[in-house]
């Protein structure tokens, strides 16, 4: 067994104006913008399908456009967490898994559901949401990240929660919303929202050294000593985990350089 997960740093999407000139190639066709982002990062965070839905030749265009060991983490649809009832979602939940996500096959990372800001938490609510959450797809297995975004959440009821159905509590480094450090799945899920735009690299130096440390201790099994945990008297099993990091929001001109900066802290060799 590897002594470390794989640690797969990236951004959110591949279209975006700023990026024709300050990370694609010059007049490269916006059709061939994937295939170009994809060889850059290991991996993507996919928001289209948050707001939109796709059909299964979309995600089998983007999983023959990208290379081998690339992987897309795609957000589930606004219509399964954007609701008062959670335990209501299934039929939106299916709906979006039944699109054709399976076609992603092993290019397929986390599906990343994200919860409005206004949304507090409710265990038994929140409980018959993971309830809902399936293994499996199509045969292709399922990963699933929670990303909360209100201060009610910090209890040590909600990881606890959250473990017993092997989910991961999205780390948000984010100027408003709750930090939970809490590892409780086999892989972690990190979304870097505090860049700038004038560091080019989106975060400072020092900070992607920090970064990296805490990306480095998460994949070897570990829980980064000077991250907040809701549950302080819980301690994740020490095992490898896959590690996926996504520059997001703030300093987005920059995130594509911030995801590269990261991997070369953490694969100097590559």
């Amino acid at each position: 067994m590897s002594k470390n997960g794989t640690i797969r740093a990236g951004m959110g999407g591949w279209t975006f104006e700023p990026w024709e000139t300050s990370f694609y190639p010059d007049k490269l066709p916006k059709a061939k913008q994937l295939n170009y982002a994809s060889r850059q990062v290991p991996t993507i965070e996919v928001n289209g399908t948050y707001y939109s839905s796709f059909k299964e030749p979309t995600f089998v265009k983007w999983a023959n456009e990208s290379p081998d060991g690339f992987v897309f983490s795609l957000k589930g649809n606004r219509f399964v967490t954007n609701r008062r009832v959670l335990g209501e979602a299934g039929e939106s939940m299916m709906r979006f898994l039944d699109s054709g996500v399976a076609a992603l096959g092993e290019k397929l990372g986390p599906i990343l559901w994200q919860f409005a800001p206004t949304k507090r938490f409710d265990p038994d609510d929140f409980e018959a949401f993971l309830k809902l959450l399936p293994q499996k797809q199509d045969g292709v297995a399922l990963r699933h990240a929670l990303e909360v975004r209100h201060d009610s959440f910090v209890t040590p009821t909600f990881p606890e929660l959250v473990r017993k159905y092997g989910a991961a509590i999205v780390y948000a480094d984010h100027a408003a919303y709750p930090d939970i450090a809490d590892v409780t799945g086999d892989f972690v899920y990190a979304r870097l929202q505090t860049g700038k735009d004038d560091n080019p690299d989106c975060y400072e130096p020092a900070r992607l050294d920090q970064w990296a440390d805490r990306v480095k201790s998460w994949a070897a099994g570990k829980e980064p000593a000077d991250l907040p945990k809701a549950d302080t008297d819980t301690t994740a099993p020490e095992k490898p985990r896959d590690v996926f990091v996504y520059f997001i929001t703030e300093g987005k001109v920059r995130a594509p350089f911030g995801a590269q900066a990261l991997m070369k802290r953490v694969n100097p060799d590559r």
